[in-house]
This record gives C-alpha cells, structure tokens and sequence, in this order.
C-alpha cells in the first residue's frame, strides 16, 4: 500500500504539490491562533470552594463549615482527591479532578453539590464561592497602584472601582484581584453609656440603622393620560442623612443615631497587606487569566486597557506593573527559536554536504517548514499550547529522516543511472524500494512517544504536549516522505543528477570498509566489547541520581515567609519592609514586593503571619560577573535570613504557585502526618522536621504552623446565664456586633458601594478587662458585667488546620539543594523510618514532586515494556522473521550506552526529560537498523552471498544511515549547548539524545552487521563461502 501511494505521488505530482500548498495555507493560519505560553500549564483539573466567614476561628470554621462542604463532596465522580485549609475567617476547600475530566463539568458537578453543602452550614457564618476558573499559570500581570498624597483607602478604591471593572471587560481575563491598601468603611461607633442613658439596646440600634437607609418601590398609578412611577425615597446620601436615622422617642422627644454613636468615615477590618521595596504600603492588582486563553494577548490587551485607563486616574495616582509574563513567555519563545533555527541550519548544511546536490537537499529540508505546520494543526485541533516543552523538544533531524532515505535512495539511483535510461521509471523504482521500510520506521518513531502519552499528574500535563506535538510532526513528515517528497524528486531531479564525490565522504566510506572487514572477522570480541560496554552503563545508570524534572529559571525569585502566628499585620508589614530593604541591597534585584495574608478573592488563603514575596531580577548580563543563579539565591536567602523571627522558603513565582495548587505546598518536598489529635500532629511533624533538616541536602525546612494562635476565648456560663435571665444570643451580639462589627446596610456613592457597619469604639475593645466590663441587660433590666456571665481568657487555638483525605494533617515541607531529589528521598526515608515513631492512628505521606517522579516511574514501566512490545510486532511486520527483527532490537540497549554516559559526562541526573530523550532515541536507533538490515535482506533476496551482501549493504546504507544520525543529532547540539531561559528543561533530553547517537550509530554501522553475520550465518552456512 505505501510503495502504491508513493507511486501516485510521483504520477501525479502536480496534484500533490497543490494539496500541499493547501495544507501550508491551513497549517499558517493555524500558527496565527496557536495559544502560546512560557511553560504548559501543570495545574489538575481543580476546584476550589472558598467560603469567607469574619471573626471564626479555624476550629469554628473546620466544624461549622468546612465539614459539611467536604461531606458535600464525597461521591463526586471522578474525583481524584480532596483537601482544604481552614483558617481564621476563611474555609477552603480544593476538589481535584481527573485530567480527562473537562473544567466546566468539573464546575458544574461541584456547583450542584455546593446546593447541598450550603443547607448544612449554618446560616450567617458565610456562603461557599467557588473560585475563580483558573489555574497556576492564571495570574499573567501583576501591578501596584501609587500616588503621593494618596490613603491607602483612596488607592484600594480607585483599583476596586475604576481599573478592575474596566480590565474585567478584556477578552481572556477572569478576574481581577485586590490586595492591600484599606477598603473604605462607614463606621457607627456606638457609645454604650449613651444607650444606657436612653434605654436603648444594641439591637435597636442595628435594626434601625439597616431599616434607615434604603429606597421602596410602589409600582405605579394611572392619572388622566399619563402613568406615574411611585417611588419611595429613603436611601442615605451623606452621613447626616445616618446621624438624623430615628431610634426611639425618651419624652415625646425624638432620639436620632448621631446622639448615640459617633458616625465617621473609616477602615474596614483587613487580613492582607503589599509593601515594596522597603518604601511602605501600596495597593496590588493581580490580572487572571482564564483556563485556555493566549497569555500574550490577554496580556498585550490588558496594557492597551491600562493606557486608556490612565487619563481616567486622580492626577498623581500611577500603575506601574511589577510582573509581566510576557517577559518569560518572550524569553522562553525566543530560545526555542534560535535552538530551531540553529539546528535547522545545522541539518539543511549536514544534508547538502553528504547530498552533493542542492536540489536534493532543498526537498528534503522542505519537510522541516510542512511538517510544523502540521503540528501546529493538530496542536490548534486538540487544544496543545506552543511553549517550550511541546515546540522546543522537536528536533528537525528527526523529522527529516523519512525524506533523507527517500532522497538520498533517489539520488543515488539517478546519478548512476545511464543517460539513455527515462528518470521517471527510475524514480518509481527508488521510492518503491524504501517506502515501506520509511513507513516502519517512523512509525516505530511515533510508538516509542506512546508511553509518554499515558504519563498521568503533573509529568502527564508537562511531557504530554510534547509528544502529541512531536507525534503530529512525524506524521506529517512521514505522509510528506511518502508524498511530496516523491513528487519533487520527479519534478526536479528527473531532468539529471550528476554525483559529486565529497571527499571526506570517500574517506570515511574507505575507513569504515576497513572497520568493518576488522569487525567481521572478530565477531566475538566486537559482540563482547559491545555488551561489556552496555552493563558498565547500565551499572554507571544506578549511580546518577534521579529528579523530576530541571527547574526551569523564571527570570525571577519568590519567597514564601512564614512568622509567628500571633503576629499582627501591622507588625509583618514593619518586618517586611527590613526584609525588602536588606533584599534591594543586592544590584540584581529591580524590584521587590510582599503580600501578606489575604486577598480580597483567598484564592491562595494566607493569614497575616504569612507572606508571598516576588523577586524581580535584573536579565544575565546585567549580573556581576561569574556570578551563578545558585549563588544569587543564597545572598537572597541571607538577606532575608537577618531578620529575626522570619522563616522562609526560597522559589519562583510560578514555580511557589504551581506547587501549592498540585500538592498543597509550596516546597519541592512534603512529609504529610496524618491523624486525629493536632497538638500530637504537631509533636511528630516537629520531630519529622528535625530529621530532615539533618539530612544533606536539604535546605528552608517548615513545619506547619498549626498552633499558638492568640484567641480571646469569652465562653457563657450557661448556669449565670440562667439566674440572671439572659440568653447565649445576647453574649453572641455583644462578641459579633460590638466587637467584631456587622454590617447594617451600604452606602452608595454613585457606582460605588461601602458597607455601613455597627460597632462599639475602640476603647471599649482594646483590651480583655475593657471587654470584661461590657455591661449586658439581664431579664429585669438590670446592667450585668460580662465578665459576670462568662470567662474570658486568653489562650493559645489552633493557627490552621489542614485536611486530605477526610483526615487532619500537618505538612513538612523542604528544598532540596545540591544532590538529587532521588537520592535525598531515599536517605529521608530512612532516616524517618528509623528516628520517627509514630503513634497508632498516625502515618505519613511522601509528597510534592519526588510524588511525581515515583509516579511518573511506575507508569514507564508499565507502559514501556508495551511500547517495545508493539516495536517488535511491527519490525516482524515489516521483515516477516523474528531473527532480523531481533537483530533490530539489540539496537536500543546499544543505543542507551551512550546517553547514559552523556549525562555522566554533563553531571547531569535522570529525570523525565532525560527519560523522554531515551525513549526518541529509540527510535532513531530502530530507524537505522531498518534500514540497514531491509537493503541487506534485498541483496540476499537477490542471490547474493551473505557476507557479500552484509558487505554491500552496510557500505550502500553507510550515508543515509550517518545521515540519520547527523542530522538528528546536529538538531539537537542548540539544545544540548543552551543556556537561554526555559533551556535547563531541554538539555537533558537534547544529551542523552547527542550521546545515545553516537553510540548507537558506531554499534548499528559494525556491530549489527557482524551479528547479522553471525546469526544468519548460523542457519545458511553454505553462504558463508
């Protein structure tokens, strides 16, 4: 069938270049809607459910609302895992899905069963949200609003209620988050002497307050010709209209709000705060982007909406963004394409030297451009986004291989042909004979990414792109060699071809003659050297250590700092602006910028003793010289290190927000402790932490903070409560209104809305003696202390408390600097398992991305096996024998010997991309010796000796096989040599690749042919003479 299709390709060329013009056309605008990013986007298919419930404590908020949100979500199809942080005033509960699972589903099934869950939280404690739908990749732009002479109220107001609507129209964005500044606030300051003078309660007050300012309708009344509109106008336009609100009337006489409370303009209660660069407080918004859209044009839209924001802004008042994607998605993009364009160069040079002919090498170049496009329509079909994995990991010289058989057998079969002879029969001939050998051996190419296909998690979310877009590619190649490729040749090559002999060429075929006649006749010591060489690798391969996958360098640092629970925001902003000051010292550093505690939409929930920190750093160049990211990040670490009381852990922006949402953390490792009881969670979590610190390697080892919060406890004495005849509710206003505050009812400001709240002032809330001596009306009117009516004491609760499983659980999280991840693991383990006994009901989870990497490994060796498996099918296909096709196969331990000793070489770990190196490398090998032993297999076919025809047929194949190879190689050396930003990811993949070549082209051009030899020898031994 494919020697067929190639033959109507060459009959009908003319229609083939026109259909292939057509697939160009579709596969450039393809290239135009292509969502580009930096990196693909490794978040799961998640959802989260905030619920924001002010002045709960974490056992409140676990209890009352988390509990019923997480029984809610117990039976939700393909759910993979549920967990959830419960904190002060805040409930989160994250809900992870399947990959397979499509987002909006997702949000769909979740929202049906948070119908359930509100029905069992109690009402007025909050209402569960779900989150915004976006991801780890989500938040693209990020800025600060400044002025001179502007409150932080005026700024957080400005971005609430003029820049966010705005930006919320950009196609792409989902949201927009504030955070820090103040949010404006209506405050009604009750005096508690004055309700007492009055005969008035607290109760009253809220009531009249809420019934005091608000507009009615009454529908309309017909006069004459005419409909009149009937409105009823009540609602507060200034705070004299609140003071004038009406209470009650002591006397006849009328008793207004203002008489009883102090009405002010003030600020709300906050749990977050940004400062940058050690100057003081300013006001951040953080674009997200929604799930699937172009990061470059959400982001070029979002500036072009800035700038006509711009005039809108107070004068004074100023964006300047601090984080930009582009930035990364730029830097990223522009290293793929030089490494493209250099290995492009690299191969059309490789393919005109050892071609001798332009035109030979112009045809087969041509299926670099073409077989991108195609990959580019598959990406757009099945929604692949261009980044540096899925375009980065593809090298030219693999997809050039199919034409490079198929030309090269052409234009050797041309250039001896005699001049009398027609080209075009010549031509059917020469794509006959390799068609199908080509079809073979790229697929077998195509089935050796299969495994990578069935990889699940996060290394499924970052490997996968790579190989569908690798696998469109060598599809497109392969219909291209079986096509186009025939065509052109017919079209440009038939008219003649005079062979140019390159000399080094004729050199090397003369050396490798003499190789081989060597190699053949000490059979058994190249197959003994060979196998000698294939166990020291495999033995060099248990001692490289073992890593996910290289991080990628963001241009950026982030840090995530941890103090006290008890510490206040005003005190982590104070400490935060050392921290920024101490960090700005360093000349790489541009700009610095911390966030602590919460944003106004707790997408990533964070008290005040927590902080977010964003890095910015200067390009390379710019860097003091010899000066390495390693050491930068240690005098990062330093700096923040000399303030006291700070813990922290040393990342990068996307990298700290990615690892929180795949695992919960925000480190490369996790020692999860599970069981009942926190305060023995915390012992062993504490004990776990020692123990890692201990080990080498690791680096800004945390222990979750899940204790020594400060909680004013004022717990009822239900028997006081009785003989004085007041009820639980009245101690529950006093906690709720007088202390904590409650909204009575909005204020608004044109479009602008802002809460009007009831509150005691704050000298009678500074302190627990002043709370103490609150005064409570008894059933007889009588005025009781509080302190009469419950405890009040001070006492240390729970700071957090986290959930997986349905259980609690305390996270140890660490860094792991300086040895692999693999290896760190291992001593970890061990030395936990010895030193670290826990209590029964207790155990431990390993997690973060050693998770992946144990994953990862599992799946490979499930499927790997299957994938060799479907290549010896198809390799007894293609020669109808098991012994030629077994002969194939010792190629790929011969070819592993030299990627193994590549990345010994480099210093280098395996990981998964050096694990997708070895699984193209494969193929590449399995594409020679097809070659090779198909042409092999001809001569004999065609009465020929064997080891005559093992001699003509290596000698024939000795190019397109050094062909293969070079050009695979060469494609990839950019790769291999980069060190441009997003390269770290493809140099272990672009080494094993370079090395593994090496080897396995010197073993398929002497040891194959000397087994071939051997084995063939053994069952036909009349052909030996």
């Amino acid at each position: 069938m494919f020697a067929r299709i190639a033959e109507f390709s060459v009959r009908n060329r003319a229609l083939i270049v026109l259909l292939w013009a057509i697939v160009a056309a579709i596969g450039l605008y393809a290239f135009t809607v292509l969502p580009i990013d930096a990196v693909p986007d490794l978040t799961p298919v998640q959802v989260q459910v905030n619920t924001v419930s002010p002045g709960l404590g974490p056992a409140e908020i676990e209890q009352l609302i988390t509990f019923p949100i997480e029984a809610a979500m117990s039976g939700v199809p393909r759910v993979r895992e549920v967990w959830s942080i419960s904190k002060t005033g805040l409930s989160q509960v994250t809900v992870v899905f399947h990959d397979d699972v499509d987002i909006y589903f997702a949000r769909q099934l979740i929202l049906e069963r948070l119908q359930q869950a509100r029905e069992e939280v109690p009402e007025g404690v909050g209402e569960p949200e779900l989150g915004p739908i976006s991801t780890g990749l989500g938040q693209i732009y990020e800025f600060v609003v400044e002025g001179e002479g502007f409150a932080p109220r005026d700024l957080r107001a400005e971005l609430q209620w003029n820049i966010k609507p705005q930006l919320m129209t950009v196609p792409g964005v989902v949201e927009v988050n504030s955070f820090g500044g103040f949010e404006k606030q209506y405050q009604v300051l009750v005096d508690p002497d004055r309700l007492r003078a009055f005969g008035i309660t607290l109760s009253e007050v809220f009531e009249a307050v809420e019934d005091g300012s608000s507009n009615a309708g009454g529908a309309f009344i017909e006069h004459g010709s005419e409909q009149y509109l009937i409105r009823g106008v009540g609602l507060a336009r200034s705070l004299e209209d609140l003071e004038r609100i009406a209470l009650a009337a002591e006397d006849g006489s009328p008793v207004q709000l203002h008489e009883v409370a102090e009405l002010r303009v003030g600020d709300a209660l906050r749990q977050g705060a940004v400062t940058m660069n050690g100057e003081g407080e300013v006001v951040a918004g953080m674009v997200m982007m929604l799930i699937g859209a172009n990061s470059r044009t959400v982001v070029q839209a979002v500036k072009e909406r800035l700038e006509e924001i711009k005039p809108t802004l107070p004068k004074g008042m100023r964006i300047r963004p601090y984080y930009d994607r582009t930035e990364l998605v730029d830097a990223t993009l522009h290293t793929v394409r030089r490494n493209l364009f250099e290995g492009g160069l690299l191969v059309i040079a490789v393919l005109f030297l050892l071609l001798g002919n332009l035109r030979s090498a112009l045809i087969v170049a041509l299926a670099i451009p073409l077989s991108m496009l195609v990959a580019a329509t598959g990406m757009v079909k099945t929604g692949v986004t261009g980044n540096l994995m899925s375009l980065g990991a593809i090298d030219f010289g693999l997809i050039v291989d199919g034409a490079v058989v198929m030309a090269e057998n052409v234009s050797r079969r041309l250039a001896h042909k005699p001049p009398e002879q027609p080209a075009l029969p010549l031509i059917v001939g020469a794509v006959r004979e390799v068609s199908r050998p080509v079809t073979f051996a790229v697929g077998i190419i195509i089935i050796v990414y299969l495994p990578i296909l069935t990889l699940e998690g996060i290394e499924g979310r970052m490997f996968r792109p790579m190989a569908l877009t690798v696998v469109y590619a060598l599809a497109g190649s392969l219909l291209l060699a079986l096509t186009l490729t025939p065509a052109l040749c017919a079209l440009l090559l038939r008219r003649g071809l005079r062979e140019r002999t390159i000399i080094p060429f004729d050199r090397v075929e003369s050396a490798y003659g003499r190789a081989l006649e060597w190699a053949l006749g000490r059979r058994l010591v190249v197959v003994g050297a060979a196998l000698a060489a294939f166990l020291a690798a495999a033995a060099t391969f248990t001692r490289l250590g073992s890593e996910f996958v290289p991080q990628l360098d963001e241009g950026a640092a982030a840090a995530s700092v941890i103090k006290l629970p008890s510490i206040s925001l005003a005190a982590a902003v104070d400490m935060h602006r050392i921290i920024e000051r101490n960090v700005k010292r360093i000349p790489e550093v541009t700009d610095i910028v911390s966030r602590a505690g919460a944003a106004e939409i707790a997408d990533d929930p964070m008290g005040p003793e927590e902080a977010d920190v964003f890095i910015g750093l200067k390009p390379r160049k710019q860097w003091r010289k010899g000066l390495t990211k390693e050491e930068l990040v240690a005098e990062i670490g330093e700096a923040i290190d000399a303030m006291p009381g700070a813990n922290f852990s040393l990342s990068q922006p996307i990298q700290l927000r990615v690892n929180c949402l795949v695992s919960g953390v925000r480190s490369d490792l996790a020692v999860k402790v599970f069981g009942p009881d926190l305060e023995v969670l915390r012992e062993q979590a504490e004990r776990v932490g020692q123990v890692l610190a201990a080990v080498r390697g690791a680096s800004e080892v945390q222990v979750e903070q899940v204790a020594g919060l400060p909680v004013l406890e004022i717990r009822a004495r239900r028997n006081d409560l009785a003989r004085y005849g007041v009820r639980v509710a009245q101690v529950h206003e006093i906690v709720e209104t007088a202390l904590g505050g409650k909204a009575a009812g909005e204020f608004i400001e044109g479009q602008r809305r802002w809460e009007v709240v009831v509150r005691l002032p704050e000298a009678f809330r500074d302190s627990p003696e002043t709370i103490a001596d609150l005064l409570v009306t008894a059933g007889d009117g009588a005025e009781i202390p509080l302190a009469q009516l419950c405890d009040i004491e001070l006492v240390n609760g729970p700071a957090q408390i986290g959930r997986e499983h349905n259980q609690r659980r305390v996270v140890v999280e660490c860094n792991i600097r300086g040895r692999d991840m693999g290896g760190f693991v291992a001593e970890a383990q061990e030395a936990v398992a010895r030193e670290v006994s826990l209590p029964a009901g207790y155990h431990l989870e390993w997690g973060g991305q050693f998770e992946n990497l144990a994953r990862a490994r599992l799946r490979l060796m499930i499927v790997v096996p299957i994938a060799l498996t479907l290549i010896f099918v198809l390799l007894y296909a293609t020669f109808g024998r098991v012994r030629p096709a077994l002969l194939i196969y010792c190629n790929v331990p011969f070819a592993v010997i030299g990627g193994v000793f590549a990345l010994l070489l480099r210093g280098m770990p395996f990981s998964i991309s050096a694990g997708v190196g070895f699984i193209a490398l494969c193929g590449v090998a399995v594409l020679n010796g097809v070659v090779m032993v198909s042409y092999i297999d001809q001569l004999r076919e065609g009465g020929r000796a064997l080891l005559d025809a093992v001699r003509e047929g290596a000698r024939t194949r000795l190019r397109p096989v050094l062909m293969t190879a070079l050009v695979a190689s060469l494609g990839f050396i950019p790769m291999a040599a980069s060190h441009g930003t997003g390269a770290e990811v493809q140099r272990p993949l672009a080494t094993v690749v370079i090395g593994g070549l090496i080897t396995s082209t010197v073993l398929t051009l002497l040891v194959l042919p000397t087994l071939y030899a051997w084995f063939e020898g053994r069952g036909d031994r009349g052909a030996q003479g």
